[in-house]
Parts: C-alpha cells; structure tokens; sequence
C-alpha cells in the first residue's frame, strides 16, 4: 500500500474520551507527515472543537467537521460548507420541543443550547468549550448557518428511536444518523464524513485506493466503505469491524498510532 492520505475519526479513535491527544498518536502522525502523507481529522464535532486536536498533531490541514458537513483548515481557509435551510432547522427544532428532546445547534461554528441543563454541562464538559443559553425561541432565531442539529439522549436504545423518528418524520429533507450511543447528529441529506472525504481527495489530488480511514461508530461507515483501505478501532462497533480491511487495538491501547505504524510507516 501507499497511502497518500490518511483520515482518522476523533472521539474513540485519535482522542479517548475527554482526554487530550496521547503523546505516541501524536508523535506516529508527524512520523507520517514527515514521510509525505496528509494526516487529517474526519469528526461530528464542530471546527472549533476539532482545532485544538488538529493543532495537537502539528499539521496545518483541511479538516472535516460536523460529520462532513464543514471542510476547514487549520489556519481557517473554508474548503466546503453545507448548511440545513432555515425553514427545516425550525421544523426539527419544533419536532424535538415538543417531545421534550435535548437539541443542540451550531451556526456559524457557535454552539447554541434552549437551557443549560445536564446535558449540556455534560457536553461541554465533554468537548472542552462553552455554548450560549438562548431558549427555544432563540434557538428558532439562530436557524441560518446551521451545519448540524445534535438531539442528545439516554442511551444506546432511546438514540436508535430517534434516529428513526427523525429520519421518518422529514422524508430525506435531513438525515439523521447515530455517532456514539446518545448523540444523534442531523445534517443535511448526502452530507457525510464519505463525501466530505472524496471532496478532500479530490481537492488534494488523491485516488481513493491511496486514502486510508480509521474510526469507530455508525458515522464512520460511509467514511470507511469509500476510502480505498479501512481500519477498524478495537472498541467499533460490531458493524464497523464487519467492513473494514484491517483491526486495532482500542483506542487507550493506542490502536490509530499503531494502524500508522503497521499499514502507513
């Protein structure tokens, strides 16, 4: 194999929960830089999130954030941008009030909450930033810009019923799609961490069989089935070890530094 570009997920993959880069990850992705491969970031978090991480590696990229949503480098050039229409984020927003749902947006890369409940601390908490408190009708008022709703649940059950609701309620008008137990992530219809990832190829002037990908959860299979090689954390989903060509270990294991190792370097 000789990989030109290499997209690995963030939470679960590159990051373990809530901590920062692991030294070997860090040191493996500037080994790979230095050996001419284009190490990227491929997340549902948002840019602003995502940048501290990007930093963290030492490489001044496009990234792809909002689970494909937003290409976006480093030092902050936009390569890509998919907004949901306004009209829809308000139908969403409506949809999810009144079933009393936690949901989150983002506009203009500002993190927007109805109310500072424990979702949201847990969140933030989770993420390292701060959103706004806003209410639901502020909300309703920050609806242009959108590059993602996220509806936060319980667990791994209540999420797959509403991924489904959603999904059944607006007819393709959005797409909604599971990236960890509790957050389901709703975009706009054929926006994925794939087709953010065949832009970048394009862009970089990269064949798909030269691309190698790496993640963990539901959002990651697109971004795994389209790139030419595919690698698998230790802690996936049963379904995302199921199509991919190669398997680490987990994430605390330090299984991204050694798919580097063992398929790149």
């Amino acid at each position: 194999m000789d990989i030109k570009l290499f997209v690995t997920d963030l939470d679960g993959t590159l990051l373990p929960s809530g901590a920062e880069v692991p030294r070997r990850n860090i040191e493996a992705a500037q080994r790979a830089v230095r050996a001419g491969v284009t190490v990227t970031i491929a997340t549902g978090r948002m840019y602003r999130a995502a940048l501290p991480v990007a930093r963290a590696l030492g490489v001044d990229v496009p990234i792809i954030t909002y689970n494909g949503a937003v290409i976006k480098s480093v030092s902050g050039k936009v390569y890509d941008e998919n907004f949901l229409p306004p009209d829809v984020v308000r139908e969403v927003l409506a949809f999810c009030r009144a079933r009393d749902w936690h949901v989150q947006l983002y506009a203009d890369d500002v993190l927007y909450f109805a109310e500072h409940d424990a979702y949201a601390v847990a969140y933030e908490e989770n993420q390292a930033l701060r959103g706004e408190t806003v209410g639901w009708d502020g909300l309703a008022a920050h609806a242009e810009h959108v590059a993602k709703l996220l509806v936060i649940s319980d667990g791994a059950e209540q999420t797959a019923e509403r991924v489904a609701a959603l999904n059944e309620a607006f007819g393709g008008r959005v797409q909604a799609m599971r990236s960890n137990p509790t957050y389901t992530e709703v975009v706009v219809p054929g926006v994925t961490k794939a087709s953010a990832l065949r832009k970048l190829a394009s862009m970089l002037s990269v064949p798909l069989d030269a691309v190698m990908a790496i993640g963990d959860s539901n959002n990651d299979l697109p971004m795994l089935q389209a790139a030419g090689h595919s690698v698998a954390m230790g802690n996936a989903l049963p379904e995302v070890k199921a199509v991919c060509e190669f398997s680490v270990g987990t994430c605390e294991e330090g299984g991204f530094a050694e798919a580097l190792e063992r398929y790149v370097l």
